[in-house]
């Protein structure tokens, strides 16, 4: 089991320099300079112009540019913002928190909703089955940032119960600001899972080991509990997966909409304002979250069935 794991860490290392490379090649290609930015778009001498491409080292090749960056971030220093001239560190620091919360919060909310009506609609009757298939219909067509304005209308403006800009202070404050966010984030991708989810329940109900524990005169609940959700979670953990680490993505405009100071609402300003530094760390550190996120998925393939084999797992 270690072994494996420390296979996949070095793997996942191997990914992250890919990324990268990636990831800042692509902002070195991007339209745009932050000659720009810096100098708000007026005429500048020319010995200035050449001071500010020296202090950013604007005018070093592009290999080069990228081994300072890549070594200064194994170091730690992941640069200076260019719009507010704050160490892009210390800008993610503040913000990671907020991230990571709502994120997790959205997590608990698709895993939980997601895979309890799954199983529901997979073992019932189809009446029930018909109305959480609608609804989970509905939750997919409906997209994170129609769904927020749906419900701050509803909860926020109309009803009062929730408020609709900040993250909150202290636990308690932190839910109930993210409470609405996380809703939002997590309504789409807990339709997809419990999708998911009740295939896998129909698929087990359906085998042979199933209707032998039905026949031994185990209780429903023992029957659903060890022979048909334990071997439905293969499909369901991937599926979990995928939409927790696809979070990352659209929790940028979900932070915009409801004012979170979080990575995705600094990633989406730093882009705007062409803040190079902060829009490659940015980018880097959720690749780095999607993938620990799939690594994280892989080892918990052993734990749900332990005749299985990283290093087989697709």
């Amino acid at each position: 089991m270690l072994k494996i794991a420390a296979q996949r860490i070095v793997g996942m290392i191997g990914s992250s320099l890919v990324a990268s490379f990636a990831v800042f090649g692509a902002v070195y290609l991007a339209p745009g300079d932050p000659i720009t930015f810096l100098t708000g778009g007026h005429p500048v001498a020319p010995e200035t112009l050449a001071s500010i491409r020296d202090q950013y080292h604007l005018n070093d090749p592009f290999l080069v540019r990228y081994w300072d960056w890549l070594v200064g971030i194994m170091h730690g220093n992941l640069g200076i913002s260019i719009s507010s001239q704050e160490n892009v560190s210390t800008l993610l620091a503040s913000r990671i928190p907020n991230s990571l919360f709502l994120i997790g919060y959205a997590s608990i909310l698709i895993l939980v909703f997601g895979i309890c009506s799954g199983v529901v609609a997979g073992i019932s009757r189809r009446s029930v089955d018909n109305l959480i298939t609608y609804a989970g219909t509905i939750g997919l067509a409906i997209p994170g940032f129609v769904a927020a304005i749906v419900l701050i209308m509803i909860f926020a403006v109309q009803l009062h119960w929730f408020p609709v800009f900040g993250a909150g202070t202290g636990i308690g404050d932190q839910l109930w600001h993210m409470t609405l966010p996380a809703t939002a984030l997590a309504l789409s991708s807990s339709a997809y899972l419990s999708r998911v989810t009740r295939v896998a329940t129909r698929e087990q109900l359906g085998l042979e080991h199933v209707e032998t524990a039905r026949s031994r005169g185990l209780s429903p609940w023992n029957v659903v509990s060890r022979h048909v959700v334990r071997n439905a979670l293969i499909p369901i953990t991937t599926a979990a997966g995928l939409v927790v680490a696809g979070l990352i993505a659209v929790s940028a405009v979900i932070e915009k909409v409801f004012g979170i100071d979080g990575v995705g609402g600094l990633l989406v300003s730093s882009a705007e304002n062409k803040d190079f530094p902060v829009v490659q760390a940015a980018t880097l550190l959720l690749v780095a979250f999607f993938l620990l996120v799939n690594m994280i998925v892989d080892i918990l393939y052993t734990l749900v069935d332990p005749r299985l084999r990283l290093t087989k797992v697709v």
